[in-house]
Parts: structure tokens; C-alpha cells; sequence
């Protein structure tokens, strides 16, 4: 029930509550006006379930979400290159609508109604920032080839677990978690208190721009050869800076720092933790020809809780699993660092997958679950807006989004790190 329905209902049984008392008709205008009674503890049941479900709304905590950007749904009638009409899927008519919108190119009537429609529906919803120019929402098809080029590069990047809440996710999280299981009791003994403590997770949002200089000449390429170029360009470069902030980020500056807002990497939450006691370090000036050695491996491996250990992974550099992990040996001799990649990754190393992540800072190996370590957020989809340079002849084409990503535990890391 609307408000205005209810006050269309209202007022027409107020009316024959008037007509009724001025007949005289005493108890059947009492009977209407419990009629309206009933209308207004009605109303008052529907205002109160609008209320709860906006504050459910306000604070999704718990809902998983693929990272999209917008897929239309229904299909459109179109007229085809021999003027003959027929029925496409939207989201394809969508995705060449704003392709060709880029590369400034004229739209064919049924392309650019799509196209209106899709973009007013994303800024009527609250997707706003302050760039000069409007941006368009990129096609979900287009942002999945843009992220699955960023994970290509960036395996942590792939593996952690991602959500799409507009605005503050707010998640819990173990503080401590020294105590606090069930335990055995006889008859006349106390249950024990609940020793866990739980804190919050706050994801708010870091905006990521990033821009490309496309000329002229090159943007007037076909259009089904322009969209996989925009794929890739922006999946490396968007790519460099998701990819990295996942394992390096400095997360939320405070009031005396001087960088930016960006996602909290698992070097920094590891190593900013009292006494690290998840970091195992390493000296290679004490043996240069096996720098890490594989008594630190098993106390990497040894740091994790046991219930991360299934899908935890080594992610490391290329430069770092060649140069240190496959130089490590067991107590016999043997390496430990088996080449393979039928598992995902690059090898294996004492039954875990060894994934090269660009990302993780030179010398440093990540072990650990980032599914179940480290949550990610996208508070805004991805848009793409365009500056034309006219005496240049190129063309500014900028992705922005707002995302946001931290540790959930810190026991579902842990960190080789070389001494300084």
C-alpha cells in the first residue's frame, strides 16, 4: 500500500462517515469509522516494514556479490543493415551502444533509447562523483574482461572474497580468539564464560581513477576490435593498482599522514600487528646460495590456523619464487619448490600451490587463504568517462570506481619476509 492510496482510502471512508451521521445513522457510521481504524493500523504495519526493510538495506553485512558492472535485461527490437527488424538481447545492444559512444561514433535510433535508458537508471541511483564529465556505465561484459585481466596478473586479487554494497560494509571479526571453546563439565561445575572478543570491519571507500591517451586514428578501429583493446588496457592498468594494494596497500591515512585512502594490503595489517607474530624473517647475507631455508618455510606454514589451511596458497613474485623459494631445500637435499602448473600456479611447495603475484613487494612470500582472509568491496561499479583533445587529436577515456578492501584475520597470514 502507497501513501497515497491510503489517504485516497481514508478520505473516501471519512466522507461516508460524514453522509452516514448526517442521515442520523449513528451505529453505521460508528462500523465505518472502526473501518478506519483498521485502515490506520494497517498503514502504521506497512511503515513500520518499509522501516526495517531500509535499515536492512544500510547495513548488508553478509550477502555475497559478484563485481558487475550493468547488464540490462529483456531484449529490443532492432533494424538490422538490411533494414530488416529483429529481436536482440539488451545487453549486447548495450555494450556496441557505448563502444561506439567512445569512439564517437553516430548510434542507430533502438541503440541510443538503450543506451538512455541504462545511464539514466545508473545516475538515478545514486551513483555520483565530481568529474566534469558524465560518465557512462560500463557494460557488465566489458568489466568482467577488465577484472578477469586483472586477475590474470594478480592471483590474490582473484582469490579473495569480494563484495558489491554501495556504501559502508560493516563486517565482524575475532579480536581474540585465545578462548572460548565449548568444553566438558560435570554436574555441579559453572558453564564458562565467553572469552572471544569481536570486533568490526569497516569498509568505507577509496576512490581509483585511471586514465588512458587513446589517438584518434587508433580509436576509429572496428568496434568489436575497440572493445577487447579496452578490455585489456584497462585490466592491466586498473589491474596495477587493485593488484598491488591487495598485498601492499597502507589503507586509511591518519590525521598526520599524507597519502591517499587505499585498500589495506596483508603486508601492511601483518607487519603493523604488536610484536608480527605472523612474519617469519629471513637473512640472505647469512647464506646467499639458500637464502630461505626450509625451517622457515614450515614455520610460515606453522603460523596459519588450521581451519585456513585448506585453499591457502604462496603468493610471491616472479622474481622472488625463482630466486628463493626453488632454491630451498628439504633436509635430505631435495628441493621443496616443484614446478607445475596444472594447479593454478606456477608449482608446488610442501602440497600448496605457488602463485606469481606481481603485486607482493620484492623478497617477501604471502602464505596464507585470501578467501576467507581478506574481504573486498565495490561501494560504486565501474564508469568510464571521455575528454577530447581536439588540437592533439587524442582522446582521455577515465575508469572510476570507489572500492575498498582489508584483513578479516590476521591468522589466515602469514608473512617471509627478508631482514633488513
Amino acid at each position: 500500500m502507497t501513501k497515497e492510496k491510503y489517504l485516497e482510502q481514508r478520505n473516501a471512508l471519512l466522507a461516508e462517515v460524514e453522509a452516514l451521521i448526517a442521515e442520523g445513522k449513528i451505529d453505521e457510521s460508528n462500523a465505518k469509522m472502526e473501518e478506519v481504524k483498521e485502515l490506520d493500523n494497517q498503514w502504521e504495519q506497512v511503515k513500520l516494514a518499509n522501516a526495517n526493510l531500509n535499515a536492512l538495506k544500510d547495513n548488508i553485512t553478509g550477502i555475497e556479490l559478484e563485481n558487475r558492472g550493468v547488464e540490462p535485461k529483456g531484449e529490443v527490437t532492432v533494424v538490422d543493415t538490411v533494414a530488416q527488424k529483429k529481436t536482440v538481447d539488451q545487453a549486447a545492444v548495450y555494450e556496441v551502444a557505448w563502444a561506439k559512444t567512445l569512439q564517437g561514433k553516430k548510434l542507430e535510433d533502438s541503440e541510443q533509447a538503450v543506451f538512455d535508458k541504462v545511464n539514466a537508471e545508473f545516475r538515478n541511483d545514486g551513483y555520483t562523483h565530481g568529474t566534469g564529465n558524465t560518465p557512462t556505465l560500463i557494460p557488465q561484459t566489458v568489466v568482467a574482461g577488465i577484472w578477469k585481466r586483472a586477475e590474470e596478473m594478480y592471483p590474490l586479487l582473484a582469490d579473495i572474497k569480494k563484495y558489491n554494497v554501495r556504501g559502508t560494509l560493516v563486517m565482524n571479526k575475532h579480536t581474540s580468539i585465545a578462548e572460548g571453546d565449548a568444553a566438558w563439565y560435570d554436574e555441579v561445575t559453572a558453564t564458562a564464560d565467553e572469552k572471544n572478543v569481536f570486533g568490526q570491519l569497516t569498509l568505507t571507500g577509496c576512490e581509483l581513477a585511471k586514465a588512458i591517451t587513446v589517438t584518434w586514428k587508433l580509436r576509429s578501429m572496428a568496434t568489436e576490435e575497440f572493445i577487447p583493446y579496452i578490455k585489456n588496457e584497462l585490466g592491466e592498468r586498473v589491474g596495477v593498482a587493485l593488484g598491488t594494494a591487495i598485498a601492499q596497500g597502507k589503507g586509511q591515512p591518519g590525521a598526520t599522514d599524507e597519502w591517499k585512502p587505499e585498500p589495506q594490503g596483508i603486508e601492511t595489517a601483518l607487519a603493523a600487528e604488536d610484536q608480527t607474530p605472523q612474519i617469519v624473517t629471513y637473512n640472505p647475507a647469512a647464506n646467499p646460495a639458500n637464502p630461505a631455508d626450509y625451517e622457515k618455510i614450515t614455520s610460515l606454514i606453522a603460523k596459519l590456523h588450521s581451519s585456513y589451511l585448506s585453499g591457502a596458497a604462496f603468493y610471491a613474485n616472479n622474481a622472488t619464487i625463482w630466486t628463493v623459494l626453488a632454491n630451498i631445500v628439504d633436509t635430505t637435499g631435495r628441493p621443496i619448490f616443484i614446478p607445475d602448473t596444472t594447479a593454478g600456479g606456477v608449482g608446488r611447495m610442501l602440497g600448496f600451490v605457488v602463485k606469481a603475484d606481481a603485486g607482493v613487494s620484492a623478497n617477501n612470500v604471502i602464505f596464507g587463504n585470501a578467501n576467507k582472509g581478506y574481504v573486498f568491496n565495490t561501494n560504486e561499479p565501474m564508469s568510464l568517462a571521455t575528454e577530447e583533445h581536439v588540437k592533439a587529436r587524442t582522446v582521455d577515456y577515465v575508469a572510476y570506481t570507489i572500492v575498498d578492501g582489508a584483513v578479516l584475520d590476521t591468522k589466515a597470514f602469514a608473512l617471509l619476509k627478508k631482514s633488513s
